[in-house]
């Protein structure tokens, strides 16, 4: 039987996600900050063919400590809002998905659904979100809304940081609010069916008001009327990403609520064989998920001694995701052995940008390719294309014809 090929996507963050990366000798660091920096990036993925990019985002600047802002200068600091980076990007790109972060904690719904369905159709079908939470106390000061406690990080005895009962808690409702939100949004594509919109200039007729819904949405946080002010999203529904560590207080509850993309971050094959069970074992509507595993990587012959380099400028933090350092065969390697496991993905964290994107695109996909692992050319025009899952049916359409 032939299997299926990797999906493989890549993590953008500044100049990389080593904190030393924006003094690599590669980097320009004076393009950070431009928008020519992130179309070169965007550029060099699609011509790896990859599925998508992930741009991150916060609400609050980058930070080495867990309880607020540090004061380091040596570090890049700072970001571009996602999403609207993502809408600058789209006409610059054809075939590769955007998938901006956009935090639900202290953003509203609305808002946040048609930024994401404004992007799918400036970037016809392409577009993603990447589902993140805030619990952190200097970032809810930020909005001045809502109160966040500050939580003080503990050890185990392992030396891995773990919440306390009072973050638990928190955790596990910001997911719920998250996984409200996505609801939120998902009803709010589809509150425009796909061709509500007439546009007969004979009759004067624009729109079919009666193929715009309602959603009626009513929760604890928050209740939403609709119908969206942007039409349908070309893909009927925008790929819906989230990351789970696993850590949280029902692991892997809220992408299998809410997500068609789980990333997540085994340091084994036999670890990511567990989390593949547990994902699975979550309670799901019939939608497929996909699993796609988190690594962060130095690419190339001389991965071992760059990497050496940048360690001695910056200690790199302890990170939730495997750290690799190797050659592109190697790498490869190790992406089918984990896919053995049941990891149908990856979302790959270059260290250090553009050395380790290039290595991604021009030596890490060439090798998977020769070993009939990763695409040849892009067969599809949207991001769901591009990862196999179907164009979403409108649940408010369906209902009428169900009544019919």
């Amino acid at each position: 039987m032939t299997r299926a090929p990797l999906h493989l996507a890549v993590a953008l963050d500044g100049a990389g996600w080593h904190p030393a990366a924006w003094r690599d000798p590669a980097v320009n660091a004076r393009e950070l900050f431009t928008a020519r920096h992130w179309a070169g990036l965007v550029a060099e993925a699609e011509r790896g063919l990859l599925d998508f990019v992930t741009i991150e985002d916060a609400l609050g600047l980058q930070t080495s400590r867990l309880d607020g802002p540090d004061e380091r200068t040596g570090e890049v600091r700072g970001r571009f809002d996602a999403v609207l980076l993502a809408a600058a990007l789209a006409p610059l790109t054809t075939r590769i998905g955007l998938v901006p972060t956009a935090t639900t904690t202290h953003t509203e719904p609305f808002h946040v659904a048609i930024g994401i369905a404004s992007l799918d159709h400036v970037s016809l079908g392409r577009a993603g979100w990447r589902v993140q939470v805030s619990a952190r106390a200097w970032e809810a000061a930020h909005f001045g809304r809502r109160q966040i406690p500050a939580l003080i990080p503990k050890r185990d005895t392992a030396g891995q940081w773990v919440p306390d009962e009072q973050a638990r808690e928190l955790i596990a409702d910001l997911f719920e609010e998250a996984a409200d939100a996505v609801e939120v949004a998902r009803r709010l594509w589809d509150s425009w069916e796909d061709d509500a919109e007439i546009r007969d200039v004979a009759t004067g007729r624009f729109v079919d008001r009666d193929k715009l819904h309602y959603i009626d949405f009513a929760g604890s946080r928050f209740s939403v009327k609709g119908p969206s002010i942007t039409p349908r999203p070309p893909q009927g529904q925008p790929v819906v990403t989230v990351l789970d560590h696993g850590g949280s207080p029902v692991p892997y509850e809220l992408p299998a609520r809410a997500a068609d993309v789980v990333l997540v971050t085994p340091h084994s094959r036999d670890h990511a064989r567990d989390i593949v069970e547990q994902v699975r074992s979550r309670p799901r509507d019939g939608h497929p998920l996909k699993v796609l595993a988190d690594l962060l990587v130095h690419v190339g012959d001389d991965a071992a001694g760059r990497k050496a380099r940048l360690d001695e400028l910056a200690a790199p933090p302890e990170s939730d995701a495997y750290t690799f350092a190797g050659t592109a065969a190697e790498l490869a390697d190790l992406l089918l052995d984990w896919r053995e496991a049941g990891i149908e993905g990856y979302r790959l964290r270059p260290a250090a940008v553009p050395s380790d994107l290039a290595a991604i695109t021009r030596e890490l996909a060439p090798e998977l390719r020769r070993r009939g692992a990763f695409r040849s050319r892009y067969e599809a025009a949207t991001l769901r294309g591009h990862l196999g899952l179907p164009h979403a049916i409108n649940r408010y359409a369906s209902q009428k014809a169900d009544i019919a």
